[in-house]
């Protein structure tokens, strides 16, 4: 087997990452050596590893500047319409390779690094990654932040600055055990406090109605501090912000009581303010209801309303700089994109600033609202969809609560005068959902609210418009799109795979990177001898490489040329992990009984976080692990069957696994799973997909054809007439034989001999509790497996899919998307144009 090319030496062979230019390399140096002594006030002799990181960052941040002042600069003078992406999650990951990547700089810094006697990788391990979010939600908003600044959109991301992120997963004795991110520990660089631009953000506190309009009075403040971070777009000189806010308590927080005495304790007591923008609540597709929840929500939609509403006011036409007044023209200038419900509070927050600020009247503002807002909604799960108690809103948004009941009354009276009659559909189209707990339906505020309500698949828009929204449907049709998710190409295949993106670079050049759709154009290679051997050449050192890190992480001697089978995503029912460990536990039931057969060697890797409070998703990991030890230490099974839990799942991890694997499980049951992204990360680098037709992979199968994708399982419409005639588990357990001997197995101990009844919970949802339908999907699931066992002994068959598979994923990029969204939501236009590059630091 071969040695894998150290990254240095790969680099070297490798154009799309930017030339090194032999001025540009001693500038970097000279840069690097300043921000060393300058910035961090450290000699070669004393610094860390971290240090040279610091400087490298610095070295690189210093070449976005001139740029992202520019930008600003062009922006103000322009006065474009501009983009609002607010999202309570950024799941950034790292920032230094994708800003080197996007600014052509990689392979700059890579020779001054190694002039400089330091390894450039070594550096960049040091980076924390910017955690802040849970999965893919998160993640999608940070492709959108990279494709919007690379199609030249005037747009900003508005999110929280949460000082701890997504929690870092230890596995202790193969359970989950949580850690806290404390991300920010070291500083970070990347980021630019703006306190000029501080917002006040009230809370609690009461209404007064004078005949001049309404006041919300002795409230709570919060201030509202600013961080920005650049977002660069890939080559175009174009550097947009995210501004991220930290909650700061006023001065005289709890000091007005100082006359009681207790100074120590007020100023202590400004650390209940600041929680606000603590933690990052750690639940994906699950809501939960808590008042800092709540609280975060509103904290991040008022100062971001502020912020959008001075921008809009403060314009400049000519050289003329004027105070804009006429909140009629705000639609022209301003789109709000609403990511998940999370930012609803948008809508009733505008409506007060426009009605009881500026003294609209209802109607107007209204409208202006309506014609700003759009929404995307992101499941269809209804544990996910958030709904808060009426009380919980009186005390803490008491007049958001009374503009929400005034949509509501309006709302309801359109619905009635469309309906005559109809109470049941007035009772299931309500902003108010009646019962043991009145509470507040978000998801409805939002449609209500917006001008535009996309799903982020074709198949997750079909099931909103058919089910979960068909109400609102069927009386605003013009509102419903849909915007199927993408992924940005620079992170997901320049950056993390570069081997492959110079083998596609070579044949078809290097616009591909920033027009996916050309990647059609290696239908024609897949046939070429050549191109076949030189995108399973990438795949091998991609392996080796990740097998390398695995055998260091998880002290497992790794097969390279076993076939990497990989599910990585939050740890849900849903998303069926346990089908996966169904197929595993048989796939190790059939070596045992004939180990002489010829079989597939598989390395299967799972991956992904519990939410903390998730018992079920918790005993998964648990369950994954003890097959791990089973499996993993049986000699008669040897290198054959490897099973790995990847502990702590996230961006960095990917950006290693993604280009490793050879097939991609895609496995959530029909109807559940709104797009998926991590599928489409897995098909532009090279993997086969098995998968349902669900979400993005209905629309996978049409783009690389149904014969280069692995489908099983029922549909749908399938799932629907199951329900409606009952699904019964114990119908399959006591058919399949193999399902059984798997279920007796975990039931009685056979994976956890110390604990038999370890995972009776497990087995006792599967048998009589399991909205998800394992089962039902099983038989199917074992068949297609045996498919891509016999594919894999072929592997020029299976490089041929391969190539069919990255020609296919074109549509997947966050350009196309966001294209999309720019214009038929926003209603601004897309530019490839580039802005004049800025003189770099010397």
């Amino acid at each position: 087997m071969s040695k894998p090319l150290s990254d240095h030496e790969r680099k070297k062979q490798i154009s799309v990452r930017g030339l090194a230019g032999v001025e540009n390399v001693a500038d970097l140096k000279k840069n690097f050596n300043r921000h060393l002594h300058f910035t961090l006030v450290k000699d070669r002799n004393v610094s860390t590893k971290r240090d040279y990181y610091f400087a490298l960052a610095h070295t690189v941040r210093d070449h976005l500047v001139g740029r992202w002042i520019r930008t600003q600069q062009s922006y103000y003078e322009k006065d474009p319409k501009r983009v609002y992406y607010i999202s309570l999650e950024f799941y950034m990951g790292r920032t230094l390779q994708n800003t080197m990547v996007n600014l052509a700089l990689e392979n700059a810094c890579d020779e001054a690094t190694y002039q400089l006697g330091l390894d450039m990788e070594e550096l960049q391990e040091m980076e924390e990654d910017a955690g802040l979010g849970n999965g893919g939600l998160g993640r999608l908003a940070a492709c959108f932040l990279d494709s919007m600044a690379s199609l030249g959109l005037a747009a900003y991301g508005y999110g929280i600055r949460y000082e701890f992120g997504i929690f870092n997963q230890k596995i202790d004795n193969g359970w989950q055990v949580e850690e806290a991110d404390d991300w920010l520990r070291y500083g970070n660089p990347w980021e630019k406090a703006r306190p000029e631009y501080m917002r006040p953000v009230h809370f609690y506190g009461r209404t007064e109605h004078h005949p001049d309009g309404v006041r919300w009075v002795d409230t709570q403040v919060i201030l509202a501090l600013p961080y920005d971070v650049p977002v660069p777009g890939y080559r175009n000189n174009i550097v947009n912000t995210m501004r991220l806010w930290s909650a700061k308590a006023p001065c005289d927080f709890n000091l007005k009581d100082f006359n009681v005495g207790d100074y120590i304790q007020a100023v202590l007591d400004r650390n209940q303010a600041e929680n606000i923008s603590r933690v990052l609540y750690p639940n994906d597709n699950f809501f939960e209801g808590k008042e800092l929840r709540l609280k975060q929500e509103y904290f991040v939609v008022a100062a971001t309303l502020q912020d959008i509403i001075r921008r809009f006011k403060a314009s400049k036409f000519g050289t003329r700089e004027i105070v804009r007044t006429d909140f009629s023209t705000l639609p022209d200038k301003v789109a709000i994109q609403l990511n998940d419900t999370h930012p609803a509070l948008a809508i009733p927050e505008l409506m007060r600033i426009l009605v009881d600020d500026e003294k609209l009247p209802w109607e107007k503002a209204w409208d202006i609202c309506v014609k700003t807002c759009a929404y995307t909604n992101h499941t269809v799960l209804p544990e996910a969809l958030e709904r808060w108690p009426l009380d919980l809103f009186q005390t803490l948004l008491p007049r958001h609560l009374e503009i929400i009941f005034e949509i509501n009354r309006r709302h309801m009276e359109r619905v009635s005068s469309l309906y005559p009659g109809d109470v049941d559909r007035m009772r299931r189209m309500s902003l108010i959902e009646e019962g043991g707990q009145k509470r507040v339906n978000m998801a409805h505020l939002c449609i209500v609210g917006s001008h535009a309500v996309n799903g982020v698949a074709r198949i997750h828009s079909d099931i909103l418009k058919a089910t979960v929204f068909k109400d609102f449907y069927e009386m605003d049709p013009h509102k419903f799109q849909n915007k199927t998710n993408g992924i940005t190409p620079r992170r997901w295949l320049v950056m993390c795979n570069p081997g492959l993106a110079e083998v596609i670079a070579e044949r078809i050049g290097e616009d591909f990177i920033r027009d996916l759709d050309q990647l059609q154009k290696l239908r024609n290679f897949v046939n070429d001898e050549a191109f076949i051997r030189d995108v399973a050449k990438v795949k091998q050192e991609n392996k080796l490489k990740f097998a390398v890190h695995l055998e260091e992480h998880y002290k497992v001697k790794i097969n390279p040329n076993s076939m990497f089978d990989i599910q990585v995503k939050r740890i849900h029912e849903y998303k069926r992990q346990l089908l996966n460990c169904l197929h595993i536990i048989t796939y190790y039931n059939r070596i045992k009984k004939d180990p002489n057969k010829q079989w597939t060697p598989r390395t299967i890797m799972i991956g992904g976080k519990a939410a903390p409070g998730y018992h079920t998703a918790k005993m998964i990991i648990r369950l994954i692990t003890a097959i791990g030890e089973v499996v993993n230490h049986d000699p008669v099974v040897g290198d054959r069957l490897k099973v790995i839990f990847l502990e702590n799942y996230r961006v960095t991890l990917a950006e290693k696994a993604v280009p490793a694997a050879d097939l991609s499980e895609q496995i959530s049951t029909a109807g559940t799973e709104a797009s998926g992204t991590g599928n489409m990360k897995f098909m532009l680098n090279g993997a086969l997909t098995i998968g349902t037709m669900d979400g993005a992979n209905v629309e996978m199968a049409e783009e690389a054809g149904e014969d280069n994708i692995f489908i099983f399982g029922m549909r749908v419409e399938d799932v629907d007439a199951m329900d409606a005639r009952g699904y019964n588990a114990s119908e399959y357990y006591n058919r399949l034989p193999e399902l059984k001997q798997a279920i007796d197995q975990i039931a009685g101990g056979f994976f956890s001999p110390k604990q038999p009844d370890l995972f009776k919970d497990i087995v006792n949802m599967l048998m009589h509790n399991d909205r998800f339908k394992v089962f039902a999907d099983y038989e199917d699931y074992i068949k297609c497996q045996e498919k891509v066992n016999a594919l894999y002994k072929k592997p020029k068959e299976w490089t041929k899919k391969a190539i069919y598979n990255i020609a296919g994923s074109g549509k997947f990029s966050s350009d196309r998307t966001i294209s999309q969204y720019a214009r038929e939501i926003w209603g601004v236009e897309p530019t490839l144009e580039k802005l004049a590059a800025p003189d770099d630091p010397k």
